[in-house]
């Protein structure tokens, strides 16, 4: 994989090559200071994954993307983003515009050899599911399909599930979610007779910049959830970053709790956290979607989901980003459903909908 390196900053374009070089199969073919610069290296170099700064002179991150958009080569992009608010807006912009993810950059509190280490941490997971992805598209004709036979079926007797019982659709999505989450929600109703608990893989700030993205964008209000927030149909609550986020019964009402629980299977907030809040309080009335993301999180909360009678749907791999979160559904066969991308706006209009029958 050959990799540009784009940073305004000497001492972060070394943080980044010194943690690219411990990467089997790696090469940094260049680096740039600014934007303008990138472009032109781009066009030499060809590179596969360039990192991007958001943040630079001449031409800053997320003009380089608008740019790259009109190009025939475009390469992978990965985010170096600042925890601030500034840094998220730009962030969640740039994941819009086809960013493959990002990491956030370390802190200046940190010396040069932590910075390393927390940059290899975070940056490596992403380029290797990047070099598994560059070393598919050399093979395309051999590209794994979701097997029909690896889809859940009910055991003889079960009663098939109506997606007109649902009164609650969950959502558990990471890599490549704010994108997949821009042509999903803005295709729902006003009128969508469910609400919707999104766990979206992101630190704070970037959750509530998100949420006003898409709030924007949508017929449906989207809101980062907040603790005691009554859950009401027509709404999408987005956990919020480094928290987790469940369902509670309070006086006879379904609310959001948000805590400081752990993280699970590193993540906070995490999917299995939610959805088994979600297969408590709601049993069988409860759709489970999961969609593009690295990783399992949401595998074991939709085991116990279907436990409750509930419908799970999974992301198909062709419109996934990555095929991780949804394969490991599929593969350890509790998906009901594996739908496009396009499509899966109808599968939860279904949801709570009398007569919806198609849905089944």
């Amino acid at each position: 994989m050959r990799v540009l390196i784009v940073d305004d900053s000497t001492l972060f374009r070394k943080v980044v090559r010194d943690a690219l070089a411990v990467c089997p199969g790696v090469e940094v073919v260049g680096v740039a200071s600014d934007g303008k610069t990138a472009l032109e290296k781009i066009d030499y170099y060809r590179p596969d994954l360039v990192t991007l700064d958001v943040e630079m002179p001449v031409l800053n991150g997320i003009e380089v993307l608008r740019e790259l958009q009109t190009r025939p080569h475009r390469p992978e992009v990965i985010m170096l983003s600042a925890l601030t608010d500034q840094g998220a807006v730009c962030t969640t912009q740039a994941l819009r515009l086809g960013a493959f993810d990002f990491v956030l950059k370390p802190s200046s509190q940190s010396n040069i050899e932590d910075s390393c280490q927390q940059l290899r941490s975070d940056l490596l997971p992403k380029v290797r599911v990047l070099q598994d992805r560059l070393a598919n598209r050399q093979n395309r004709l051999e590209e794994r399909v979701s097997d029909p036979k690896d889809i859940f079926v009910p055991t003889p007797g079960d009663k098939p599930f109506d997606a007109s019982q649902a009164a609650v659709v969950g959502i558990g999505i990471s890599t490549g979610g704010p994108a997949a989450l821009s042509n999903l929600l803005p295709k729902l109703p006003a009128n969508l007779g469910v609400p919707l608990l999104i766990v979206q893989h992101m630190p704070p700030m970037f959750t509530k910049s998100l949420a006003s993205d898409l709030n924007r964008a949508s017929k449906i209000t989207v809101c980062e959830a907040e603790e005691g927030q009554a859950i009401l149909p027509g709404t999408a609550y987005i956990a919020p970053g480094g928290k987790q986020m469940k369902v509670v019964t309070e006086n006879g009402a379904k609310v959001i709790h948000i805590t400081d629980d752990p993280p699970e299977r590193s993540c906070r907030p995490s999917v299995d956290y939610l959805f088994r809040s979600i297969a408590h309080e709601y049993g069988r009335k409860a759709m489970a979607l999961v969609m593009t993301g690295m990783g399992d999180d949401g595998t074991l909360g939709c085991r116990l989901l279907k436990r409750h009678g509930c419908m799970v749907v999974a992301q198909d791999e062709k419109s996934c980003v990555v095929y991780g979160m949804p394969r490991q559904v599929v593969s350890s066969g509790l998906a009901d459903k594996v739908v496009p991308l396009d499509q899966l706006h109808e599968v939860i209009q279904c949801a709570g909908v009398k007569g919806a029958g198609i849905c089944r």
